[in-house]
């Protein structure tokens, strides 16, 4: 697979950074094209529009979701302890392209709720054949949320507990313990 061009991929970092930083509203073309230290031209070649951004944020996510999930199910630990670890935020790529598309889905943006949903999906498919059963399922889904949750609240006004090292693994080895077949 070839890379997409170093330009169009410093615009699209720039639309994310905006996203993420500021929110919808305020990722317009000119502040994109100046986030990018590119040109209004420079940027329509790559992107005609900020429908045209938006779906590359899309596009992106769901590259990054297919990589995790392949990463997730060649797991030597397995693919609820690599979710569930890998659920702790870190400012990573795919952190910033889910953060970018949650703005844009708050933004009224119905294709990057669609896109959220399918991440979900495609997610809980990859767990499902290690879950006895829908509510185990849910279990894995619903620990994995509060542990982004929390962490994204860390270091703010209402810090939750994220657990580290000795507790994850036993928050992982629990909630294995809980969901086995």
């Amino acid at each position: 697979m070839s890379r997409p061009p170093l330009a169009r991929e410093k615009v699209l970092d720039a639309f994310e950074a905006i996203l993420v930083d500021e929110g919808e509203r305020a990722a317009t073309m000119d502040a994109t094209a100046r986030g990018a230290g590119v040109s209004k031209g420079g940027l329509l070649y790559h992107f005609s529009s900020k429908d045209a951004l938006e779906s590359g944020i899309l596009d992106r996510l769901r590259a990054l979701v297919d990589e995790d999930v392949a990463a997730m199910t060649a797991s030597p630990d397995g693919a609820v302890a690599y979710f569930l670890r890998s659920s702790v935020m870190q400012n990573d790529p795919i952190d910033r392209a889910i953060l970018a598309t949650a703005r844009l889905a708050q933004g009224g943006n119905t294709a990057a709720a669609e896109a959220l949903r399918d991440v979900r999906e495609k997610w809980a498919d990859a767990l499902r054949p290690h879950a006895k059963d829908a509510a185990s399922l849910d279990l894995v889904m619903l620990v994995s949320d509060g542990l982004y949750f929390n962490n994204a609240l860390d270091g703010g006004s209402i810090p939750g507990p994220v657990p580290r090292d000795a507790a994850m693994d036993a928050l992982v080895t629990l909630v294995e313990r809980a969901i086995a077949p």
